[in-house]
């Protein structure tokens, strides 16, 4: 079975260990696991709290195929060198060209699958002569600072700043990426026919004294 480093790399970039909802592969990693991974590891910690709500559904959810369980035998020997110049090291990844095309385009098909699942609802609803109700989503956001040094409050509170017609900002909490450094995540609930995520995060991007960078690491229909 994969490490805790390869699990959380993997869930950089998805909700679920594969698809777009809990499968059996997320009960096969999950019960390897045992417990609530540490801190350091946000990603598998978010997905392990969120898994350990269907508990007492493992056995009804749906098959799964584990990407994991293939590459756990022949994990790169390169994962096991680090740089020691601390000045040499992305914390976030995001000037690793093929790691950042990599997310892009898993954020593109997680966007994509989503829409077409909104969009064959509402096509049930319309057959159904149904009454259409506003298509809202909750999301989880993560906005990932320069370094330790970045003002989180103030990161926050221009992040909240962002007002349109359609968007609520949530709860939010900090969490810790390591190096002393903390991530914001927040959670918003959008109308889908007047938010782009894209251009959220473009103007989230503009606050670039305080903000790296954001990934969207949920999504799901209300």
């Amino acid at each position: 079975m994969a490490d805790i480093k390869q699990i959380e790399q993997l869930l950089a970039g998805k909700s679920y260990i594969d698809g777009f909802q809990p499968t059996s592969a997320d009960v096969e990693v999950y019960k390897t696991l045992g417990k609530a991974p540490e801190a350091t590891y946000p990603h598998t910690l978010r997905w392990y709290n969120h898994i350990s709500s269907f508990s007492s559904e493992f056995d009804s959810l749906p098959k799964g195929t584990n990407p994991l369980a293939a590459s756990s035998s022949s994990a790169p020997a390169a994962a096991a060198e680090e740089e020691d110049d601390d000045d040499e090291v992305d914390l976030f990844g995001s000037d690793d060209e093929e790691d950042s095309a990599e997310a892009e385009r898993i954020k593109a098909e997680r966007v994509a699958k989503y829409n077409e699942a909104k969009a064959a609802k509402t096509a049930e609803k319309l057959a159904a002569g149904k009454t259409l109700e506003v298509a809202k989503s909750v999301v989880t956001l993560q906005v990932k600072p320069w370094d330790d040094e970045t003002d989180m409050e103030a990161l926050e509170r221009e992040v909240r700043a962002i007002e349109k017609d359609g968007l609520v900002w949530g709860a939010s909490k900090l969490v810790p990426v390591g190096y002393g450094i903390k991530m914001l995540q927040i959670t918003l609930v959008v109308e889908d026919a007047k938010i782009s995520l894209d251009e959220l995060q473009e103007e989230i991007a503009e606050i670039e004294d305080h903000v790296q960078s954001s990934d969207v690491a949920a999504m799901q229909k209300l």
